[in-house]
């Protein structure tokens, strides 16, 4: 028995040597850490159990029957972050450049069946060369194997995934599929093609990082949801987004200990400028009213004219969903509209509350919106939002115009409790294209035209620039001091905790994709 105990450790110092000293080496200068370095950092210490430490890939064409390394370039495993049961894989780029085939693949699939099997979520560290060319369709097969699991695990569990390093080709719709993906900047890229073949098809010159790098996907295609600037902030980050969501969607977000006290805040009577037409920023608004230091954003560098992020309110987890006047207006456009659609849905598929924050001018408008299908990419949002189910409160800080108004979670698509600052405009359009309209024959038969229009779009404002006109109809429950913003939330979250809300029966609802 003691020669075969040994044998046994030979084996597990082996396999965890991954491609070897020099290749650890040459991840180290590159500014990487090794998979299992990175599932160290990631995970409680001492709770990592691995699985398939000795799986071999089992291809002998071009000379693979030689190159035969044990845990086939990925690292699987469940553990614990926090105290709580996670799932994970690394891929293990010193072994044939982490390269997916079958039994890599084989691997991934077993540690997701297990997480979707006990209910807690999948983490993925990215970092692969791509699909193992020597072991043709297989690769390609496998691939598809874990797209599937992915889209079975989509509202079932948490997923996310860490792009380490490379992830290119086919390797890139796996994180896709997942509900969050974090990029680390200048070591990791996501593209279907890479820049040789842009090169050789499009003759554009560009370089992997400006093709998709961590830059480009968390501030031009929106890929990317956190940009981090090195491996081990990348893992802090992921650990506290973990903190705001649930095992699965069977459960609820983990609860903080609060004890509720003063909760005014009359910083909030001075954020809404004098001018309706001055910016401000939302993120102070929503600083006042969550727990403090709990904002987390997301998405933060893309479609700016949205804020969407996690925070507490009393201890417990919420989504905010927030217009920014400080960026274009805080007007929806198909961006911003994308972005707020995909975040409500996360939120809906796992129990976690929903707090809008509605200052919103209306629809960006202009032949690029149109022409590249506003009216589709605006339907997700209000989709997401008169889908969701879970409790959902809005708060109109200012304008709310439009059919803007209605899709940012108004009392008609679903929204449990609406309350308005004294500063809102709840109307069609702002006062003085609304006069313009309404008394354009007036307007043009007057002696003084501009004091005509200013008088008549005064008169507008009087009447429907303000919220009483939509809190007579129901449509607002109540009209609030800000300072008492906090407060109320608080007791109205805690009022719709055991909300119920079912959809009609149905195999699944067609967002408008």
């Amino acid at each position: 028995m003691k020669n075969k105990i040994k044998a046994l450790k030979t084996k597990i110092s082996e396999a965890k040597k991954g491609g070897g000293d020099k290749r650890i080496e040459a991840q180290h200068k590159k500014g990487k850490l090794t998979a299992r370095e990175r599932i160290h950092f990631l995970l409680d210490e001492g709770t990592f159990e691995e699985i398939g430490m000795l799986v071999t890939h089992r291809s002998s064409n071009f000379g693979l029957d030689k190159k035969k390394i044990l845990g086939d370039g990925v690292v699987t495993g469940y553990g614990s972050i926090n105290g709580r049961l996670i799932y994970v894989f690394a891929q293990d780029f010193t072994v044939m450049g982490g390269s997916l085939a079958e039994a890599h693949a084989q691997k991934i699939c077993r540690v997701m069946d297990l997480a979707m099997k006990n209910g807690a979520p999948i983490i993925g560290l990215n970092d692969s060369g791509g699909a193992r060319i020597q072991e043709g369709v297989v690769s390609l097969g496998g691939y598809a194997d874990i797209f599937y699991k992915n889209t079975l695990a989509s509202g079932v569990i948490p997923q996310i995934s860490a792009i380490m390093g490379p992830c290119a080709g086919g390797a890139v719709y796996s994180p896709a599929l997942t509900d969050f993906i974090m990029m680390v900047e200048d070591t990791s890229y996501m593209f279907v093609t890479g820049p040789n073949v842009v090169k050789t098809v499009t003759h554009e010159e560009v370089s992997s990082e400006e093709l998709g790098g961590a830059s480009t996907h968390s501030s031009k295609s929106g890929v990317a949801h956190f940009s981090c600037a090195n491996e081990v902030a990348l893992i802090e980050d992921l650990k506290t987004l973990l903190s705001y969501i649930p095992q699965n969607c069977e459960e609820d977000a983990p609860i903080h200990p609060y004890t509720i006290s003063n909760e005014h805040r009359k910083n909030l009577n001075n954020i809404i400028p004098e001018n309706p037409n001055q910016p401000y920023d939302i993120k102070k608004v929503i600083n006042e009213i969550t727990d403090n230091d709990s904002f987390f954003e997301v998405h933060k560098n893309y479609a700016e004219n949205i804020v969407c992020g996690f925070a507490r309110m009393a201890g417990k987890s919420i989504g905010i969903v927030a217009n920014q006047p400080g960026f274009l207006a805080g007007v929806l456009n198909i961006e911003a509209s994308t972005k707020g659609a995909r975040f409500v849905r996360f939120c809906d598929c796992f129990n976690i509350p929903i707090l809008v924050l509605e200052d919103v001018p209306g629809f960006l408008p202009g032949t690029d919106q149109e022409w590249n299908g506003i009216i589709t990419h605006g339907a997700k949002l209000l989709y997401a939002f008169s889908e969701a189910t879970v409790p959902r409160i809005t708060v109109i800080t200012r304008k709310a115009y439009g059919g803007a108004y209605d899709v940012m979670n108004s009392k008609h698509i679903g929204a449990d409790m609406n309350y308005a600052w004294p500063s809102a405009e709840i109307a069609v359009m702002g006062a003085k294209g609304a006069a313009e309209i309404i008394f354009k024959n007036e307007i043009k038969e007057a002696n003084d035209q501009n004091a005509k229009w200013e008088e008549k779009e005064q008169e507008y404002a009087e009447l429907f620039a303000n919220p009483y006109n939509a809190a007579a109809h129901g449509y607002v429950d109540e009209v609030i001091e800000p300072e008492h913003t906090r407060l109320k939330l608080i007791k109205a979250f805690k009022m719709l905790e055991n909300k119920v809300d079912t959809l009609p029966k149905k195999k699944h609802g067609n967002i408008p994709l």
